[in-house]
Parts: structure tokens; C-alpha cells; sequence
């Protein structure tokens, strides 16, 4: 049963405010017309509550604590006008489904697509992303990952500065258009992935503040403040309102699993993690297979472990070592995070073998130990990406990987990457490797907003690129209409040459990854991966009939040795139906002898090893 918000029932609508410190709580609304004053009643553990008759879905209601200005609702099912205005009394029950024999996605199969609903198609709403699900569906995906769709001011948001937790964005539609949306997805056998934020609020438009105090605490600090309080006083219920969201995404929008962001920020020194509790939860919330992912760069294994060995519980973590090492090998970023990595092919093989590479090394970033054994956990647990949102979003300009590195690079990288035996994760629009990049972009009121373009134009003005003043100001303005047109996807351009060569391969490679189950995820803990030398690797995916050899080259020419007896050739990245300059591969099974004219790949199809 919902505690929190306004429920419609047939007593009436059956309010739930969480308002500790609170000497009063008055409800505002109106009933035909008239308006209406209700006081709501005080629970021991400071819970408002009440039923009032009269009211039903489509009102509009807020509540003044202690007589101050009436608020929205902190757990909000919708904001008509923003989240500075009132609230309003959502149905759930009332959307008619049609997926009551969708049973759930195969983690094996699970091929993830990150989109942001603003800038993905048209104009920008959950409807427009319905429109292109046959497309999804044809390239060969098989679960959309929302970027947060919680209610942010403004006409626009990245997503990760939710102001009403509970309430879809009004920039993207109504609570019903993101119910149709999954009740589509499920009819073209696409499940949907919510991002969701429980580690800070944004900055403005919050009000669980005016609220709850106690929801946050000062006893622990992130990079945006004071903690969300889960281990002081007043955290059981933090946990029960953050659980109930993860559960109201599963229950009222039918959807398929969740990705929880920045879990290294919930910081919980209690005995039960909140995190591996929320998982639990959600896991139990719905007859169909839910996921649950976890945005985290700790690799820690416990989080990927079974409950019942002493582990979280989760259904797979982000593992971004795959992207770092690839990105070092072939952009040479050399800052930040990058400086733990060498960028070698034999970084690149002991990532794909075991799902991450730092298992307790020492980082020079951190300038602490990183990571854990990963030898218990399958592969398809390390979620992989050559890009995501924030690896281009966190970027003064928000490049792609594309955007700076040869196309037989990209050809190559793209192909490890949906050939790994992890859940490979696509970022919109680098399928056709598209122009538009992906700024980091809001609409806050103009005194933030000023603050926030300012403090991003000082903090990259470390790197010496951007050192001076006016090199700083070529940094995308993030409040500027033009900054986020500029990130929304060009669908037409898809059908160019160069972008269309890059489409085609994701789809034969996707395709061969849905066909042959050698090339899906993995629930191994480790897959063979080998450095040939200093630009190629070699992975071998087994598979009853037959196994599967990928060659990559990231850098350069040359030629390998490698035995390929029996192999037939699935396909190149040097066909001309993926690059309008091709330089084919030269491959000799006679000789063992792989010679490449560039970088570029080779999948290949290889005789089952005996005895396996």
C-alpha cells in the first residue's frame, strides 16, 4: 500500500505527508470550486495523514506547514505547471494495459539503450519516443534506459536535478503518455529501464526540505551537499519514501527495472546497505523479471553477489574500466580518472576476461586502493559502453568518442563492444554516429542558472585548453536554448553515407549477437581475451556448435598470428556496407596470419574446441 502522497479511494483521496518537525499540516484544495482547508492528522512517527471525500483525479491540491506558503507535494504523482506549483491528484489504475503476457527481458539478451527523452526525437516527449520504438526494436535492442524523467524546473534538464521524485516531467507529458510509452515498448518486446536519483535533490524546486529536514543529514557530505540521511535518526522512513518510489515506478508504470545513480553517494553505515534492501524490494515488487543496475565506479563484487551469499543482491553495476581503457588506447585522454589507465592491450584483454580491471590496485586519481575480486561475478553483471551521458555530457564540449577519433577506430571499438561477453549499453545516436553532441544543459531561474555556467566555465578552466578567459567562454553555455537544440539528435542525417555505414554495423553486429547465443551475455565469470600485440586483441566466445573470435585492432597497421583453422569470416569492418573507404582485411588461415591495413575488426566463426 502507497503511504505517501494522495491516493484516490472510494472513502475519498487519502493523503500521506512526511512532515517530522511540523506543528501543523494544512491541506489546500479546492471542491466544486469552492476552496477548501483540511488539517491532517499527526502519526507518532511524524506522518500526516487523512482521507477527504469529494476529491478525485485531475484536482489540484498543496499543503502549508506550520502556515507558510502552500507547497507541492513532496511525493507528487504530477506537476501540470512545474515544481514550483501545485499538485496534482493522479489515478494510477485508470491506464488501460495491454502486456499481460510480457514476462520480462533475459538478462542474457539484454542490450541497453540510454536515451534522453528531451533531445532523443521530435519534440522531446515520451510520445516521440514511442514513435521510434520499431526502429529500437530493429537495430536489435532490446531494453530503453530513461535518463531520469522526475519533474525538474524549467523547460529543460539533463535529468539529474529532480525536484519531485515521484512525478514524470511535464516537459516530456503526462503520467499516462510514459504509461503508454512502456505499454508499447512491451508490445514490441522492449523492456524499459528507469534512471533514478536518490543521492541528492537538484537545486531548485525541491521541497522536501520545507518538509522534512531530517531527510538529509550533515553527519555525511557529497559533492552536492549534506547526505540523504540513511543511517541517522528519522532513516527508516528516508528509506520506506525512497523504496516506495523505486516500487511506484514497478507498480503504477509497469517498468522493467531501474538504474540507481551514484550509489557511492547513498552513503549508508547501517547493517542492512539501503541499497541492497531498495533492490530486494523491487525485486519482490512484480510477478516479471525486474533488474535492478547501479551506477557505481567501486567495483565492488558484494554488490553484484547474491543475497543469499552475503551479497546485494543487484542485477549488474556499471563497469566503466572498459570505456576508460578504450578511451585512453584511442582519444589518449590522459586527466582525471584517465590517469590510471596505460591505454594497452593488455589492459584492454584483463578487462574483458574478468568484467573489470582494478581489483584493489592502487589509484593514482583516488590516491587510494580501488576495486575488488571479481572472480565470482558473471559477466553480464559489468554494464559496458564506449559512451554514455556522462562520459560525453561531462565534457566542456560534450563530445562523442566518435567525434575524435578515425572511423575504423570507431568500427573497431564499436565491435568489441557488441561482441563482449558483458551487457553492452548504446548512448542514442552513436549507432549512426551522429553529429549532435551532448552538452551538459538546464533552465534553471536566471540568478542559479548564471552560477551554475559560471562554475562549470572555472571548473574546466584546469585543463589548458580552456586556461584562458576566452577559450573558457567557448564552453556550451548549459542555460542556453542553443546548447540544448544543438544536443537533439538529427534523424534524417542517419541516411548519409558515413552515418548510415556506422548504422549498418551496429545492426549486423546486433543481429549476430541476437542470433548466436556464443556472442550474448555472459553468466561466466570470465571469457578468453588476449593481447596479439601492442594494437590488437583477441577475444574467443565459446558456444556449443561453434565459437566466436573477434579481432580488433585500435591502432594503426600490422599484421598478427593467430591459429584460425576451420574459421569462416561472419563479417569485417572493412565491408563496404560499413566503411565507404574500405581497406579489407587480409586473412590467411593457411599462414595463421591476420594483416590489417588500418584499424579495423574481424568476426570470425571457429570449430568448437573438443573436449569443452
Amino acid at each position: 500500500m502507497n503511504v505517501f502522497g494522495a491516493v484516490p479511494t472510494p472513502a475519498g483521496v487519502r493523503f500521506g505527508v512526511w512532515a517530522p518537525q511540523a506543528q501543523s499540516l494544512v491541506l489546500l484544495t479546492a471542491i466544486d470550486g469552492h476552496p477548501v482547508e483540511r488539517t491532517l492528522e499527526r502519526q507518532e512517527n511524524g506522518l500526516w495523514t487523512g482521507v477527504v471525500p469529494g476529491l478525485s483525479a485531475g484536482d489540484l491540491y498543496a499543503f502549508s506547514v506550520d502556515g507558510s506558503t502552500p507547497r507541492p507535494d513532496p511525493a507528487s504523482r504530477f506537476q501540470p505547471d512545474g515544481p514550483h506549483g501545485w499538485s496534482e491528484i493522479i489515478d494510477p489504475t485508470a491506464f488501460r494495459w495491454t502486456d499481460s503476457r510480457w514476462s520480462g527481458v533475459d538478462p542474457d539478451r539484454v542490450v541497453l539503450y540510454e536515451l534522453h527523452v528531451g533531445t532523443f526525437s521530435g519534440h522531446g516527449t515520451f510520445r516521440d519516443v514511442a514513435s521510434r520504438l520499431e526502429y529500437l526494436r530493429d537495430l536489435g535492442v532490446t531494453a530503453i534506459e530513461l535518463m531520469p524523467v522526475a519533474e525538474f524546473p524549467g523547460r529543460r534538464d539533463w535529468g539529474y536535478d529532480g525536484a519531485a521524485l515521484f512525478a514524470p516531467s511535464h516537459a516530456y507529458g503526462r503520467p499516462d503518455d510514459l504509461r503508454m510509452l512502456i505499454d508499447r515498448a512491451h508490445a514490441a518486446a522492449i523492456a524499459v529501464i528507469i534512471d533514478v536519483v536518490y543521492n541528492h535533490l537538484g537545486p531548485e524546486g525541491a521541497y522536501l526540505w520545507c518538509f522534512a529536514p531530517s531527510f538529509f543529514t550533515s553527519t555525511h557530505t557529497t559533492p552536492w551537499g549534506p547526505a540523504v540521511n540513511l543511517d541517522a535518526e528519522g532513516s527508516r522512513t528516508v528509506r520506506d519514501f525512497l523504496i516506495e518510489n523505486a516500487l511506484h515506478w514497478i507498480r503504477e508504470y509497469h517498468a522493467d527495472g531501474l538504474r540507481l545513480d551514484a550509489t557511492h553517494a547513498l552513503i549508508d553505515t547501517s547493517d542492512t546497505p539501503f541499497v541492497s534492501e531498495l533492490t530486494a524490494a523491487v525485486h519482490h515488487a512484480s510477478t516479471k523479471r525486474v533488474l535492478v543496475f547501479a551506477e557505481d565506479s567501486r567495483n565492488l563484487s558484494d554488490m553484484v553477489r547474491p543475497r543469499e551469499s552475503g551479497g546485494w543482491g543487484l542485477d549488474g553495476v556499471w563497469a566503466d574500466d572498459f570505456h576508460h581503457v578504450v578511451r585512453r588506447m584511442t582519444a589518449g585522454d590522459t586527466r582525471g580518472y584517465y590517469m590510471d589507465y596505460a591505454g594497452t592491450t593488455q589492459e584492454l584483454a584483463e578487462t574483458l576476461s574478468r568484467g573489470w580491471l582494478y581489483t584493489g590496485q592502487f589509484s593514482k586519481h583516488l590516491q587510494a586502493p580501488r576495486g575488488s575480486d571479481p572472480s565470482e561475478v558473471p559477466l553480464r553483471n559489468c554494464v559496458i559502453c564506449v559512451q554514455n551521458h556522462d562520459q560525453i555530457g561531462n565534457r566542456a564540449k560534450g563530445d562523442r568518442l566518435h567525434h575524435v577519433v578515425d572511423a575504423a577506430v570507431w568500427r573497431a571499438a564499436v565491435t568489441l563492444l557488441l561482441t563482449a561477453p558483458m551487457t553492452p549499453l548504446i548512448f542514442m545516436g552513436q549507432e549512426w554516429a551522429a553529429s549532435a553532441p551532448f552538452c551538459f544543459f538546464t533552465d534553471f531561474e536566471p540568478a542559479l542558472g548564471s552560477l551554475v555556467a559560471e562554475g562549470r566555465r572555472r571548473e574546466f578552466r584546469q585543463f589548458p585548453e580552456f586556461a584562458t578567459e576566452l577559450a573558457a567562454q567557448a564552453i556550451p553555455d548549459p542555460q542556453a536554448d542553443e546548447t540544448f537544440k544543438g544536443s537533439r539528435l538529427d534523424w534524417l542525417e542517419r541516411h548519409a553515407p558515413a552515418h548510415a555505414c556506422s548504422l549498418a554495423l551496429h545492426r549486423a553486429l546486433l543481429h549476430e549477437r541476437r542470433a548466436r547465443p556464443a556472442l550474448q551475455a555472459s553468466s561466466e565469470t570470465c571469457c578468453e581475451a588476449r593481447a596479439l600485440d601492442d594494437a590488437t586483441i583477441m577475444v574467443r566466445r565459446p558456444g556449443r556448435d561453434g565459437d566466436m573470435l573477434i579481432l580488433a585492432r585500435l591502432q594503426g597497421a600490422g599484421t598478427v598470428n593467430v591459429v584460425l583453422t576451420g574459421a569462416r569470416v561472419v563479417l569485417t569492418t572493412e565491408e563496404p556496407r560499413f566503411a565507404p573507404d574500405p581497406v579489407p582485411l587480409h586473412i590467411d588461415a593457411a599462414s595463421a596470419r591476420v594483416t590489417f591495413g588500418r584499424p579495423g575488426a574481424a568476426l570470425l566463426e571457429m570449430p568448437a574446441i573438443r573436449g569443452r
